[in-house]
């Protein structure tokens, strides 16, 4: 793709965390663009300073959600202190929520309990708030087994850290169950604490979604749009500043074969504007073989094209320009968080780049070890590309 002159926009600033702290409440408004989005109420461990943060890019459960869109009431566990105080509490916080312009999706309001004590008190006397439409509850395996409590009309979600028989568990529209064998206790989804997850967190945030878009309603978001925005400004303007801008507040981008990238927006603007965007070549063009949308991600599948007549370090670090025409297999997984893409995960055929690159002969060079005659010798010069 040749650089574009089409002028464009200013680069529109990333919303700041407005925290509205309430006594053993947090309230926090979506960080997307659209700065509006459905009701959430969190019961999270006392939080401390660790409630805004966003450590070696993994945001605080607020932040993460906020950039998903929702308007965000985190309640402390110690702030709760029986079930009818939970009650009343639960009853003034969704009413400070529908109260709020941030809110589009009035009377609707999704719950996720990263918890088990705050739990074991909202829990008995949840059914008696019908404004909450969705549940999301971690635990553990053997305190299910112990305490299966769950709401008797709302569609539930239960994320079990533990090991379970692929049968000893539900799933049915109004209860999902999952399990999480690499886990050991319920705050393997609580960021910052010493039982935290990643990739478990990850996948159960993704399910989280799939969950709450359904019964909540929304948010909704053109993942496509986002992602071939991003890649436009990428290959086609060139421009550092708009492709970070469609970014969430700290991302990070993994090329996997050559462990190429960056963490972070600062690194990640570096490698970019040093390594990425103006280091491909002119003529790059993403050709798409397939894309699938999930609920927070594209995949995509396509062949990346260039013609190798400058450097590129990010893909092929070392080799000067061969001046020869390539053609690579390439797969994106692209995680988008609200309307801001978060992460990708990028791979390709290092083994057929290569062999693009460096003539590679196989058995041919046993046989003719053997026997002289068996391969005719220098063939390899009539493929090379001057």
């Amino acid at each position: 793709m040749s650089t574009s002159t089409t002028s464009l926009p200013p680069v529109p600033p990333l919303p700041t965390p407005q925290l509205q702290p309430l006594p053993g409440v947090s309230l926090l408004l979506p960080l997307s663009r659209r700065g509006t989005g459905p009701e959430l109420i969190m019961l999270v461990p006392d939080l401390g300073e660790s409630v805004l943060a966003i450590e070696h890019g993994i945001p605080s459960p607020l932040i993460k959600w906020a950039e998903e869109s929702y308007v965000v009431a985190a309640i402390n566990a110690s702030a709760l202190k029986s079930p009818q105080q939970a009650r009343e509490l639960l009853l003034e916080v969704t009413g400070l929520l529908n109260a709020s312009p941030t809110c589009d999706l009035k009377d609707k309001v999704g719950l996720v309990a990263y918890h088990t004590q705050p739990w074991s008190l909202v829990g008995p006397v949840l059914n008696e708030i019908p404004i909450i439409k969705a549940v999301i509850v971690y635990g553990t395996m053997e305190e299910h087994s112990n305490h299966p409590f769950r709401p008797k009309s709302t569609p539930t979600v239960q994320h079990l850290a533990g090991k379970a028989a692929p049968n000893s568990f539900q799933r049915r529209k109004d209860l999902m169950q999952y399990t999480y064998p690499e886990t050991k206790d319920a705050s393997f989804a609580v960021p910052f604490h010493p039982g935290f997850h990643y990739n478990a967190e990850a996948v159960s945030h993704t399910r989280n979604l799939t969950f709450l878009k359904e019964n909540l309603g929304g948010p909704f978001f053109d993942l496509e749009q986002i992602w071939d925005k991003h890649t436009y400004y990428e290959f086609e303007n060139r421009s550092v500043e708009h492709t970070m801008s469609t970014m969430v507040q700290e991302p990070y981008v993994n090329h996997v074969p050559t462990l190429t990238g960056g963490i972070g927006r600062k690194e990640l603007t570096e490698f970019y504007r040093d390594h990425f965007i103006w280091k491909n070549p002119k003529d790059t063009t993403l050709e798409l073989i397939s894309r699938t949308i999930g609920i927070d991600r594209v995949v995509d599948e396509f062949i990346f094209k260039f013609r190798h007549d400058a450097e590129v370090d990010w893909l092929i670090p070392g080799i000067p320009p061969t001046h020869r025409d390539l053609e690579i297999p390439f797969m994106a997984v692209v995680n988008i968080r609200g309307d801001r893409l978060y992460h990708e995960h990028i791979t390709w055929d290092q083994g057929s780049l290569l062999m693009q690159l460096v003539p590679v002969f196989g058995k041919e060079t046993a046989a003719k070890l053997r026997d002289k005659n068996a391969v005719t010798s220098n063939g390899l010069f009539a493929n090379l590309v001057s």
